[in-house]
């Protein structure tokens, strides 16, 4: 027999069963460019380490090569929440994510045809 509590637990998996794509950007002068690169692939290799990781990719605007992108995937949202917590990321990959342009850099996988996320204010009681 289902309970609420049952309910409400299938609800919230299913909202944290989809995939994230996660595209960080960031503004970089020409000077730093190396530097930055190095220090955007150890980022993006100790989130790779992670589990939950599904692929990423480090990229440079073609036409304003100041601008930078590290983009991931994970498996759900869950995953990618983990894996900032861990002691390898917030050594290798935070300092550099904390010079992200500060904008929202975490979205859901939009299937054709499928529910989108609805934000809800969530009670602890």
């Amino acid at each position: 027999m289902r309970t609420i509590l049952n309910e409400l637990r299938i609800i919230v998996n299913r909202a944290y069963a989809r995939p994230v794509l996660v595209v960080s950007r960031f503004r970089v002068p020409e000077s730093e460019a190396v530097e930055f690169r190095a220090g955007l692939e150890r980022a993006h290799a100790a989130l790779a380490e992670r589990p939950g990781y599904v692929a990423g990719w480090i990229g440079r605007n073609l036409d304003d090569q100041t601008l930078w992108t590290l983009v991931t995937t994970w498996e759900n949202v869950g995953g990618y929440r983990r894996a900032l917590s861990s002691y390898d990321v917030k050594l290798h990959a935070v300092p550099l994510l904390s010079r992200a342009i500060d904008e929202p850099s975490a979205f859901e996988v939009v299937e054709p045809g499928g529910d989108l996320n609805v934000q809800e204010t969530r009670s602890l009681g």
